[in-house]
C-alpha cells in the first residue's frame, strides 16, 4: 500500500502540501469587503505593532523572571499581569489580521526585522530601571498604535481600528 493513498486529496482551490497529508488552499479562504491595497495597508500597519507585542511580552516576562528588591511581590506579580494582557492582544490582533485575508507574524526572525521596541539583556536592571523602561515602550507602542489606527481608518478597516483602541 501507497504511503500517499490515504493522504487527502487536493479539491478546486486547493493544493496539497507535500508530505503534510493536509491539503493548502491556494487563496486565503476569508472573504473580505477590503480591497486588496486596503488589507495590504492594514496589514503593515498592524505586524509591527504584533511585532512590538512580542517585544514587549518577552521583555516584560524577563523583568518578571529576574526581579529583585524591596518591592519584589508587587512587581512581579504586576509584571506577570502585563505580560499576560500583552500576550492576549497579540492572538487578538493575529486573528483579525488573518479574518482580513492578511498573514501576520510567523517566526521569531519576524518579529524581530519588524520590532521598533528594543531587547534588554543586561544581567542586572534595577526595578526602578525596569519600570521606567517599560513605560517607555509602552508610550512609544502609543504612538505607533495611533498611526495604526489611522491607517486602518482610511482604508475602510473599522473592526481593527476598534480592536487597536480598547
Amino acid at each position: 500500500m501507497s504511503k500517499t493513498k490515504n493522504l487527502p486529496k487536493s479539491t478546486p482551490g486547493t493544493v496539497a502540501k507535500a508530505g503534510s497529508g493536509y491539503p493548502a488552499p491556494a487563496d486565503l479562504a476569508t472573504p473580505s469587503d477590503l480591497k486588496p491595497d486596503e488589507i495590504k495597508n492594514v496589514v503593515t500597519a498592524v505586524n509591527p505593532l504584533i511585532a512590538d507585542a512580542f517585544a514587549l511580552y518577552t521583555k516584560t516576562k524577563n523583568f518578571h523572571w529576574h526581579l529583585s528588591g524591596s518591592h519584589f511581590r508587587d512587581y512581579h506579580l504586576m509584571f506577570d499581569e502585563q505580560a499576560d494582557a500583552i500576550f492576549e492582544s497579540i492572538d487578538i490582533l493575529s486573528e483579525r489580521i488573518r479574518r482580513i485575508g492578511g498573514t501576520t507574524i510567523r517566526s521569531i526572525t519576524h518579529i524581530t526585522s519588524l520590532q521598533t521596541i528594543k531587547d534588554n539583556n543586561d544581567d542586572f536592571v534595577p526595578a526602578d530601571k525596569m519600570i521606567a523602561e517599560l513605560l517607555s515602550d509602552n508610550q512609544q507602542i502609543a504612538r505607533n498604535q495611533r498611526k495604526a489606527i489611522k491607517t486602518t481608518e482610511d482604508n475602510n478597516d473599522s473592526p481593527t481600528s476598534n480592536i487597536l483602541q480598547e
